[in-house]
C-alpha cells in the first residue's frame, strides 16, 4: 500500500470529511432558495439553521480540501474525491427523509458538520502548525 499512497490512513479521514461535505453540500442544495424549502423546515428558526450549515460547510470545504492536499498524493485526492462524488448522492438517498428536509435533520448536520470539524483540528492540525 506504501507503494500507492504512504498515507493510507490520511485517505481514510480524508474520505470520511469529504463524504460529510458531500452529504452537507446535497441536504443544503434543497433548502435554497430559502422561500423554495420543504414545508418542513419553513420557520425563521430553520432559515438561521441553513445558513449555519452553510458557514459550517464552507469551513469544513475549506479545511478538507488543505488537509487532503497537504497529506495525499494527488492521484490519491483526485480518485478518493471522485469516488465520494460518485456515491454520496446513494447515501443521501439512504437517508430518511425528515433527516433531508425537516428541522430536526438541520440540527443533526449541524452536529455532524462540527464534530467533523473538531476531528478534522484534531487530526489535520499539524500539517496547519507546520504552514509556516
Amino acid at each position: 500500500m506504501d507503494a500507492i499512497e504512504p498515507h493510507w490512513v490520511a485517505s481514510l479521514y480524508f474520505a470520511a470529511f469529504a463524504t460529510s461535505c458531500a452529504l452537507a453540500f446535497l441536504i443544503l442544495s434543497g433548502m435554497f432558495p430559502l422561500r423554495a424549502r420543504p414545508d418542513a423546515a419553513k420557520s425563521g428558526l430553520a432559515a438561521l439553521l441553513v445558513a449555519g450549515n452553510a458557514a459550517l460547510l464552507i469551513l469544513l470545504l475549506t479545511g478538507t480540501g488543505f488537509y487532503g492536499y497537504s497529506e495525499l498524493k494527488w492521484s490519491t485526492l483526485i480518485v478518493v474525491a471522485g469516488l465520494v462524488v460518485l456515491f454520496a448522492p446513494g447515501l443521501f438517498e439512504a437517508l430518511p427523509a425528515p433527516l433531508r428536509d425537516g428541522r430536526a435533520g438541520l440540527i443533526v448536520l449541524a452536529g455532524a458538520q462540527a464534530l467533523a470539524l473538531a476531528v478534522l483540528a484534531k487530526v489535520g492540525g499539524h500539517a496547519w502548525a507546520n504552514m509556516s
